[in-house]
Formats: C-alpha cells, structure tokens, sequence
C-alpha cells in the first residue's frame, strides 16, 4: 500500500502533466497543511484515489466551513440563499481535523487473527499558539483536542487490535523535526499520543526543508514520524 503525503508547499513533481503517470501507484493522499484548496482538488481529481487533509496555519480562507459555530449550522429558512451555505467550498478530499476515522477501501492485517480490518487515520489541524492567530492552540488545548479522541481509539483496539496507523497533524512533536522560535515549536502532548497509541507512521508539515541535508524521517518508539514537506511516499505493508 503506497500512499502520497504532501504539505505546505505546490511541488513541481505533483503539479505537472507527468502526475498521473509517476504516481498512479499511489492508494491514497494524506495532506498535512498550509495547501491551497485548490492544489488539493488537483490532487483528488487526477489520481481519484481517497485522500484526507487537515488545516495547517496559513491558507485558512476555508477553515470557516468546517470550524462553523453551532449556531451558524442551522439550515436556511425555505426559498432563501445563504452564501455562506454554498457546496462551493466542499472537496473531493475528506476534512480529518480532531477526528478519528477508518478507509475500508485500504485493508491491514489485523495484528493477532490475521484477518483483513480497514486502514486507520486520525488527524489534528493546527499549531502551537504564537500570535494568536486562527488554527493556533495552547499546549492544554491540544492535549484535550487529543483526549476526545480516547472513546474512538479504544474502540479502534478492541475491535481492530491497534488503535490506529498513521496520525496526520500540521505541527511536528517537541523536539522531532521541530524549531525554537515561537511560531514552529511542536507539542509535546504528540509525544505523549506517539507513546500511548503507537501509531505506525505521525505524518506532519510545517518545518519547511530547504537544507538537503535535514532531517526528514525519524523513529520514535514504534513510529516513524515523516516531514511530509513538498511530497513523500510511504508503503505500509499489507501482508
């Protein structure tokens, strides 16, 4: 199972008329962040594979339609039109941001029984809190961000034998491909969430590669966690 991780920035190798061909092996798409919407539809309309993405802390224009106020949900009086209500901003790709979810198209041996169970993928949007800009999140409000997820992943154990596979976040964990300036610090509540429910790949954006010779892959406990900046493909195996 080959599945494409892009983030933060439009890159050539993806947004090309050669797309389709170089990577029609790819099973799905996980996007980490800061990519126009638009970039993302090109993504899903070429390869027409499933793909899910969270918001990172810029391109926010849409964060709105999937972050609404309870009050701003509530469906329009009869013959009126709410612009704000417009299918205009729906994508092919699924919106995975503080959500646990499962892909039955993709299968994964459970671990004991052998038996074909459904690819398992979690997702947080957002960074840590340097301006108090949109998207942005102390460290409290992330790690209870992380615990309303507790309830679906024990679930995920007990009937899966793992409580998932690969967790998909903008921000990097503290001290893993993170910085020290305010604005790209990681959590280290993702430390604690790598530590209690292993996933098998933590897919991030955020800390732009323009050195070569940075660090994009690094193992932590029994997660392998990926710089998806620009693009990177991972294979998971399935037997």
């Amino acid at each position: 199972m080959k599945l494409l991780c892009v983030a933060d920035q439009i890159d050539p190798a993806i947004y090309s008329t050669t797309f389709k061909e170089k990577f029609k092996e790819i099973d799905a798409v996980l996007c980490a962040g800061d990519l126009p919407m638009d970039y993302i539809d090109f993504i899903v309309t070429t390869l027409n594979k499933p793909a899910y993405f969270i918001f990172g802390n810029h391109n926010l224009n849409e964060f709105k339609f999937y972050h609404k106020p309870a009050h701003q949900l509530q469906t329009p009086a009869p013959h009126t039109f709410d612009e704000s209500n417009s299918i205009s901003h729906f994508h092919g790709a699924d919106y995975i941001g503080f959500k646990v979810t499962k892909v039955p198209q993709l299968v994964i041996p459970h671990p004991v029984t052998g038996t074909p169970t459904p690819l398992l993928i979690a997702g947080v949007s957002g960074s840590l809190r340097y301006n108090n800009g949109i998207n942005q999140y102390t460290e409290k409000e992330m790690k209870l961000h992380l615990l309303k997820m507790w309830p679906q992943l024990y679930l995920n154990k007990l009937k899966y034998g793992r409580y998932l596979d690969i967790f998909l976040t903008h921000a990097a964990p503290r001290h893993i491909h993170d910085l020290e300036d305010p604005c790209h610090k990681g959590f280290e509540c993702f430390n604690w969430f790598i530590s209690k429910f292993q996933p098998q790949y933590f897919i991030h954006g955020h800390i732009h590669l323009y050195d070569l010779r940075t660090e994009r892959v690094t193992k932590s406990n029994q997660t392998t966690v990926i710089n998806a900046f620009g693009y990177h493909v991972i294979e998971i195996q399935t037997t």
